[in-house]
């Protein structure tokens, strides 16, 4: 037909779905230049290549259908301008975003790795710089269920529930570990990362010398490993200086093979 192009051949000359050029048509963005009334047969005319080349640009630009219909009914270059620096600053919204996406991954990659690779019932020490945790001082029973204060802890530090896989721990008192009663947790806790910045009122944990040890179960085997751990302080000739930090890096949230649990116990100790 003359300089008219069926949608099928505007489809392949520009590489777009036939069902986005119908959708274009439906919102009024793209109309054909001619319907034919008795097949409904959509043709488009060379005039209409610039438009759909632009719609295009603006769309690899993620530019959202609602502002390419607003530049092209107030078709200018200011309001390109805006529409570009409006765009410019979603995108770098989004890079920031997809950069804490990839630490946190990169952070759960090193410690599921470490968890799997490392020996388990070995005690090592290690100095560790400050941190920070998110806190709910609580006392929580032994064989508790832990969701609820979790979600407590959530609510009160405005915590996104994303960032809890693999930090989450709990704590048991300096002197409930010298009483052998190691079935109380004193609280439970979020270790917060660099990129959690939804956390409200952090609290520092003061650089220390930590003896600690790693083992396949869950908080409810933990309490022979406290005995190991004072067993092993008291030869090298130290003492714990606060209160234990125990961290459970592999549990049922990540599979269902019990025997893969990981959990660690972190107790803190100076040298007499």
């Amino acid at each position: 037909m003359g300089n008219l192009f069926s949608i099928g051949e505007m489809a392949k000359l520009f590489n777009i779905n036939i069902r986005t050029l119908r959708y274009y048509d439906s919102i009024g963005l793209l109309k054909p230049e001619y319907v034919d009334k008795s097949s409904n047969y959509r043709y488009y005319g060379t005039k209409q290549f610039e438009k759909l080349n632009t719609i295009k640009y603006l769309r690899a630009l993620d530019m959202p259908i609602e502002k390419i219909i607003t530049f092209f009914e107030h078709k200018d270059v200011n309001v390109m301008l805006d529409m570009f620096e409006e765009q410019l600053k979603k995108v770098q919204e989004k890079k920031h975003e997809l950069d804490l996406i990839e630490r946190k991954i990169n952070n759960r990659i090193f410690q599921l790795r470490s968890a799997v690779s490392s020996p388990l019932e070995k005690i090592e020490t290690k100095k560790y710089p400050e941190r920070h945790i998110a806190i709910l001082k609580k006392s929580i029973q032994l064989g508790d269920d832990l969701e609820y204060p979790i979600r407590k802890l959530e609510r009160i530090h405005n915590l996104d529930s994303s960032v809890f896989l693999g930090k989450i721990g709990v704590s048991v008192e300096k002197d409930s570990i010298l009483s052998e009663n190691y079935g109380t947790f004193s609280s439970v806790f979020l270790f917060a990362e660099d990129e959690d910045k939804s956390c409200h009122n952090i609290v520092a944990l003061p650089e220390c010398q930590y003896a600690q040890i790693r083992f396949c179960g869950t908080h409810t085997d933990s309490p022979k490993y406290y005995k190991k751990l004072l067993e092993y302080l008291k030869m090298i000739n130290a003492y714990i200086c606060g209160d234990a930090l125990e961290v459970t890096i592999i549990d049922s949230g990540i599979t269902n093979n019990e025997s893969q649990f990981v959990t660690e116990i972190q107790m803190p100790y100076k040298k007499y």
